[in-house]
């Protein structure tokens, strides 16, 4: 924009008493005049655009959503993210195509979705790793202000789990084993600076233990190595250990929470049973680009949290040991506001770097 300097009639003394004055030419005068008027049109403008915005949001979805998960499939934030998408599809009446677009602890998809236009048809599955990068990567967006809180979906405890093959059956037997062959247990995780990575890193200095770091682009393929034996232990979501913890492909040996989950009764927390004051939780939520119009997210975080309070989610939710958490998207960003300070510590007194 070419920048526009006003310039007043000037006032000059030509003899005692008596004053000259210099008043805008023709050409100035008439430029006044279009400026003066493309000013008066202005109002009308942020009118008609705001109308439209209203019509835009009043038809609101009328195409399909796309859904990015910034994991590969097969972890927490995939199995919550496709059950959101499931549930707003059915609620809205458009398709919800997921998108998983994983890598550098879930940058890679959450910068996708800060490009994208506000216009609601590109959202965001985030989880409490959303809190950690800003503490570990150089981001071209701001994990605040480029996104648009929408809606929390549920919170749920990490679990501690192993190889069956692994001869312990304790946390404070696989201590003990950690310190008598020391980096011999490799250590899966969803990638560096991960829920799963800082989980394992605050288990491991707790514990005075060293352990071989193994991680993968995303929960599902390092929860596979574990199964596979290639890696030994892990640390991820009881939501996305459930099933396999069931069929006892996978050990579990203490939960994250600070007591035990109902969903395990029988297994102890890891505060309770070896480390107290050891505690990793996760949740999940549904974010969208900065500048999402207020009917738009009033709308989604309407449908999603519909679908949260009915009894089949909760208990779907229940059934992999966690909980739904409806709440306003205003509730919603002072938890990520909240939590992007407090794990942000704990990478930076970890020292975590990324890669």
């Amino acid at each position: 924009m070419n920048q526009i300097v006003k310039r007043r009639c000037h006032a000059g003394t030509a003899a005692a008493g008596a004053t000259s004055h210099r008043c805008p030419s023709p050409e100035r005068a008439a430029g006044a005049a279009v400026r003066a008027a493309f000013l008066a049109s202005v109002p009308v403008l942020l009118l008609s655009g705001g109308l439209a915005g209203s019509v835009a949001a009043a038809d609101f979805p009328s195409k399909a959503i796309r859904m990015v998960i910034p994991f590969a499939p097969g972890g927490s934030n995939d199995i919550v993210g496709r059950m959101v998408g499931q549930q707003l599809q059915e609620r809205v009446g458009q398709p919800v195509i997921i998108d998983n677009r994983g890598g550098a602890g879930g940058v890679i998809g959450t910068e996708l979705v800060a490009r994208a236009a506000p216009d609601g048809y590109t959202l965001l599955i985030v989880s409490v790793a959303f809190a950690f990068n800003p503490a570990l990567y150089k981001l071209s967006y701001d994990s605040v202000k480029s996104f648009t809180p929408i809606a929390m979906v549920g919170s749920g405890p990490n679990v501690l789990v192993v190889n069956p093959q692994l001869p312990v059956t304790s946390v404070k037997e696989l201590i003990a084993y950690a310190r008598a062959n020391p980096n011999k247990l490799n250590l899966a995780s969803a990638g560096i600076g991960s829920f799963q990575h800082l989980s394992g890193e605050l288990f491991t200095r707790m514990a005075k233990v060293q352990m071989t770091h193994v991680p993968f682009k995303g929960g599902g393929p390092a929860m596979t190595d574990v199964i596979a034996g290639q890696s030994q232990v892990t640390i991820g979501s009881l939501i996305q250990m459930q099933g396999h913890i069931r069929s006892g492909r996978l050990r579990p040996l203490g939960v994250g929470s600070l007591k035990r989950n109902p969903t395990l009764p029988d297994v102890p927390s890891i505060n309770e049973s070896a480390l107290p004051g050891y505690e990793a939780a996760n949740w999940w939520g549904l974010v969208g680009p900065a500048g999402l119009p207020g009917p738009i997210v009033a709308r989604l975080n309407k449908e999603v949290n519909a679908s949260l309070l009915s009894p089949e989610t909760q208990k779907r939710l229940e059934g992999e040991g966690a909980v739904a958490t409806p709440m306003t998207p205003a509730e919603f960003g002072k938890i990520i506001v909240n939590d992007i300070a407090r794990w942000g510590q704990v990478v930076r007194e970890a020292g975590i770097k990324a890669e």
